[in-house]
């Protein structure tokens, strides 16, 4: 008598997991966030990617990135010289959001997609570690998520990437549509405030533009998923 699984089993389970994978991984970032040690390398990476948005913005406008700055408590700063300030204030939210989208699109499309996504992502960091970042901690949060990343290219089995980057996806995603709500502490700082002052559009407005923003493109990795879940 054999106790091994049938591949019956084997394709049951397989197709279990293509069918509902997605509320499975959102699952799993809702409740990474909520662990406070865990959390904090994701945080690091929503904020990372916020800056570097700023930073994109403000070169293809025409200016520079002078600085990146990363903190402990999940916060960052990008010191850019030049640029349209309004493209550059909205991209910070706007460009995570679009992050995060992107890497669950590509690693969801392609399982060489999310390793070679997640190449680019780790050159990218080590860019930013040599000529952006200015001071020990930044550098030190940078060559953290680099390694996290690095770790995950050297994974053996390419299906574990693709989840690993779609998780990343999701976490980075719903980072972006939390951390606009911090704005509206009545301080009346940050992009929306700097948004504001430019445009006469009340701070409010742009955190519900970013809010609505993230939630669009997390309805949208939803329907890609449900669509390929009906086709199975």
């Amino acid at each position: 008598m054999s106790f091994l699984p049938s591949k019956r089993t084997d394709t049951n389970s397989s197709k279990f997991w293509q069918k509902y994978h997605f509320f499975m991984l959102l699952i799993a970032a809702i409740v990474i966030k909520q662990l406070p040690l865990v959390s904090i390398p994701f945080n690091w990476l929503e904020s990372y990617f916020h800056e570097i948005s700023h930073g994109i913005a403000a070169i293809v406008t025409g200016g520079t990135i002078l600085r990146i700055q990363l903190f402990a408590n999940g916060a960052g700063l990008c010191t850019t010289q030049g640029g349209m300030a309004v493209v550059i204030s909205f991209s910070g939210y706007a460009g995570a959001t679009l992050w995060g989208w992107g890497i669950y699109k590509l690693a969801s499309a392609h399982q060489r997609a999310a390793q070679v996504f997640s190449v680019f992502i780790l050159l990218l960091l080590i860019c930013s570690v040599i000529f952006w970042g200015r001071d020990i901690l930044t550098w030190f949060i940078l060559a953290i998520l680099a390694v996290v990343f690095l770790l995950t290219i050297k994974l053996k089995k390419i299906n574990y990437l693709q989840g690993l980057m779609q998780l990343f996806g999701l976490l980075i995603l719903l980072n972006s549509m939390s951390s606009p709500t911090y704005l509206l502490d009545g301080r009346h700082i940050g992009d929306g405030a700097a948004l504001a002052s430019v445009t006469f559009v009340p701070e409010i407005v742009w955190v519900l533009t970013w809010f609505a923003f993230a939630l669009l493109a997390l309805y949208s990795l939803y329907k890609t998923a449900k669509h390929k879940g009906a086709l199975l």
